[in-house]
Order: structure tokens, then C-alpha cells, then sequence
């Protein structure tokens, strides 16, 4: 996995906002002010990935890969955790990013949406 291109990915989606949370030494990507990445670490200072997830999916996934584990200090049933591993190619966590984005996304008011998807 390469940081610096997940995070040009996160850049990258429509309407997407960026900030670093000092506190947590975290990259935060938004989408209507709703946070759907976040680039930090975990207790030791292992770099992961934190993404929202359809709680069906979390859980296949948590199963499937011992690298991926739930939301480190967020809601543990909505978000998954996945640790920096070549096991885990840019474009499934490229997948995985979409994904997060889109369920928060869809949570947003029709409004919202239209905003910042231009239709």
C-alpha cells in the first residue's frame, strides 16, 4: 500500500475536504463535513487506514484478513481498520476507500449530494 497514492485517491473524490487532527496525528478526509478516512496509527504507532464499511462487509472482511480489524477508536460495527500490508494492493484499498466514501455520501441530505456531485 502506498500512503501517498491513498491519499491522492481520497483527494481525489468529488466534493472531498482534508484536515490533520493533531491530537490523534491523523489525516482526515470528509465529504460533507462526515469524515469517511482516516490515515493515522494505532497504540504502538503502526500506520493503518480507518474506512467506514457496510457492517455486513466489515465483517467478511475482518474474517477474511487478519490485517483489517474493527474501527481503532471509532464505532467498531461501522468502520474497519486496515493495517499498511503488501498483502493489500492499492487498488483494494483504492475499492475499499470508494466504498467508505459512497456510504457517507448516500447519508447526506439530496441537497448536499447535488452540491457536490453537480447534478
Amino acid at each position: 500500500m502506498n500512503k501517498k497514492r491513498l491519499q491522492d485517491y481520497c483527494a481525489s473524490l468529488k466534493g472531498t475536504t482534508h484536515d490533520y487532527q493533531q491530537d490523534w496525528q491523523a489525516d482526515r478526509y470528509h465529504v460533507g463535513e462526515k469524515m469517511f478516512a482516516m490515515m493515522g496509527g494505532d497504540a504502538k504507532g503502526e500506520p493503518i487506514i480507518t474506512l467506514k464499511c457496510d457492517p455486513v462487509r466489515a465483517e467478511e472482511l475482518r474474517e477474511q484478513y487478519d490485517r483489517i480489524i474493527p474501527g481503532y477508536y471509532m464505532n467498531k460495527t461501522h468502520w474497519n481498520s486496515i493495517y499498511y500490508d503488501e498483502r493489500f494492493t492499492d487498488e483494494f484499498v483504492e475499492n475499499l476507500i470508494q466504498h467508505s466514501y459512497e456510504l457517507v455520501l448516500s447519508k447526506l441530505t439530496k441537497k448536499i449530494q447535488k452540491e457536490i456531485l453537480g447534478r
